[in-house]
């Protein structure tokens, strides 16, 4: 956490002091500068006055102007040059909540930061949209290049991509060609990721779409995908049960988690208990669907053919194939020795 070396309580106060009562509390109540921390809106705070809430819009515009029109104003810069400073350090454009979260841990502390970002002429403030977050930054210019940057990043992505961290940093650095070498951060290109609503990380730090339910994890299902796919090969039910609940913290039945794999095609049962990743090539159904689809892929398969190629797709005994294939509903075996579908 960053060490201020001011306490922005007390400039505040003084800052505020240099303008009316009326105008002090409109401030303060609309900052959430006083004992209590809600920043209240202007209609709130113009059924109080009896007045429009276009009215206190117009008295908050006007308390600012001559708030930094003031000595203390003046005698402030200091204050704000290391705001600006930290900002920079930061990467020079960063999420409202992020910088506040990086300063103090208090609310009441937070909501003065806030007011003196507000106040200063250092401070661009871009506004939270459908594909940002409120943010504030010191370099207009470079935060146009960040946002542009992410744009073109999302635009690359599949909706169902799942990309390792250290890729997508790479990725991401590879549309920032220009920017200072100061930014080429990890740090501070993992924060400006963060300010996107568009792309983000999931638990496991891999990144992708933000709406993606392999990103957007929900349920036991979405963490049940993650596992099986960090795990690399099939896992048995009980297996990631247990992993769902080390490595996230969620508490998952057994039979719940079993249940759930058993309804998403995502998954497939490949031996007794045992799931693997559709997305891994592996035939969906029972063994005996597995032959059927072999048969349909390859042709007419002598016994040993399927066997081999019946245990690429399941964990099961030799006899097993054996058992599906001798039913002369599903199949019929020709005078050279290959199995057909009946």
């Amino acid at each position: 956490m960053a060490k201020l070396s001011f306490l922005p309580k007390q400039i505040v106060k003084k800052l505020l002091a240099t303008i009316p009562e009326r105008s002090r509390d409109v401030l303060t109540r609309r900052y959430g500068l006083g004992t209590g921390t809600k920043q209240q809106t202007l209609e709130s705070i113009g059924q109080i006055y009896g007045i429009t809430r276009e009215r206190v819009r117009q008295i908050e515009e006007y308390s600012i102007a001559n708030i930094r029109k003031s000595e203390e104003f003046e005698k402030a810069e200091p204050f704000f040059n290391e705001l600006k400073d930290l900002i920079r350090s930061l990467g020079g454009v960063i999420g409202e909540s992020d910088f506040l979260g990086e300063v103090s841990t208090s609310k009441s502390t937070q909501n003065q930061i806030h007011f003196l970002l507000v106040l200063g002429n250092s401070f661009k403030q871009k506004k939270e949209n459908n594909e940002f977050v409120c943010r504030w930054c010191v370099d207009e210019e470079l935060a146009n290049q960040i946002e542009g940057s992410i744009k073109k990043l999302y635009s690359d992505l599949d909706d169902e991509d799942i990309i390792p961290e250290s890729k997508m940093l790479k990725d991401f650095l590879d549309h920032l060609k220009d920017v200072s070498e100061e930014y080429k951060d990890e740090e501070i290109l993992k924060r400006w990721l963060g300010m996107s609503k568009t792309v983000n990380s999931n638990p496991l730090g891999e990144w992708g779409k933000a709406n993606s339910p392999n990103i957007n994890v929900k349920g036991m299902r979405d963490y049940a995908y993650l596992v099986i796919r960090q795990h690399g090969s099939p896992i048995h039910f009980r297996e990631v049960a247990e992993k769902i609940t080390k490595i996230f913290n969620k508490k998952a039945h057994v039979a719940t988690c079993h249940n759930e794999l058993i309804k998403d095609s995502r998954f497939v049962l490949v031996g007794r208990g045992l799931y693997a990743l559709s997305e891994w090539g592996y035939i969906s159904g029972v063994v005996r669907d597995v032959i059927k689809k072999l048969i349909d892929k390859y042709g007419p398969l002598t016994k040993d053919e399927i066997v081999d190629k019946v245990l690429k797709e399941r964990y099961v005994k030799d006899n097993t194939i054996m058992v599906n294939l001798q039913n002369p509903q599903y199949f019929k075996r020709d005078t050279k020795g290959r199995y057909h579908n009946a």
